[in-house]
């Protein structure tokens, strides 16, 4: 009991000047912060697009929220802090039963968890960069194609339907090539409404509705949209309607879960 007080100690310690910071430095607009203050058990759930996305709930509530955090995280010089803030260490590779009994456990003493129930964030990684410009883009530098990437956050699922359009050949390379850089833009304008939101997330994971099923506990669900810039004019993070998911399947539970997080991109 000590530990976990100790824990929500330092987080408690830390948040107000981490939290003023992110704040200052990324100007994020807050929409529907009412939807936050249920008691009781809660999950709040959001898409997955940059690191600091946590921090977009932590900054709106006076809760603790002990956020499910990949592994490495606690193998890196920075575990130290992932442990004293509560986080709950998931390993990805495996179907971690320990982390997600943490989790429940957690839930059970009436406390708050957060979790991206994509699994990971939906960008590119290195290692698929390197494929596509090894395959696309070689005739300019790597470096520079990489950058560029970054800086506009493109979304792994994107992407990827982009490329599937032109391994399918429904668009020629140099459509894909020429489009790869505004991809939002451009499925948005080529795609109705309900094949376009196919693209905004990975499939989410059953993980955060069967925890909540099992403990009665509120889902909040989020929505991240914007860039993560110094002062940025657009980055939101928006809050959807508290609800819970015990007299459900688990199947139309996850099913409504991801249909209200697009549902909150699309409309904000």
């Amino acid at each position: 009991m000590g530990k976990k007080n100790n824990r929500e100690l330092v987080y408690r310690l830390t948040k107000p000047i981490l939290g003023n910071l992110f704040k200052i430095y990324y100007n994020p607009k807050v929409i529907n912060k009412e939807n936050l203050n249920v008691d009781g058990p809660v999950v709040i759930c959001s898409n997955h697009i940059h690191l600091m996305d946590q921090c977009c709930a932590i900054i709106n509530t006076k809760r603790v929220i002990h956020y499910m955090a990949k592994k490495e995280y606690f193998d890196s010089i920075f575990s130290w802090f992932f442990k004293s803030v509560g986080c709950i260490p998931v390993d990805r590779t495996i179907k971690d039963t320990e982390a997600k009994q943490a989790a429940i456990d957690t839930l059970l003493e009436g406390k708050c968890i957060g979790i991206f129930p994509e699994g990971t964030r939906n960008s590119l990684k290195d290692n698929v960069i390197k494929e596509l410009y090894t395959n696309y883009f070689s005739d300019i530098k790597y470096k520079k194609f990489r950058k560029k990437i970054k800086k506009l956050n493109l979304k792994y699922t994107q992407v990827m339907y982009l490329e599937n359009m032109y391994k399918d050949k429904k668009i020629s390379l140099s459509v894909f090539k020429d489009n790869f850089f505004d991809v939002d833009n451009y499925l948005k304008k080529k795609l109705n409404r309900k094949e376009y939101t196919k693209t905004l997330l990975i499939p989410l994971k059953f993980g955060a509705v069967s925890m909540a099923s099992k403990t009665d506990a509120t889902i909040v669900p989020s929505a991240i949209i914007g860039d993560y810039k110094f002062r940025s004019k657009n980055l939101r993070v928006v809050f959807g309607k508290p609800f819970k998911v015990t007299e459900m399947d688990l199947e139309s539970a996850n099913k409504k879960l991801e249909d209200t997080i697009i549902d909150l991109i699309m409309n904000n």
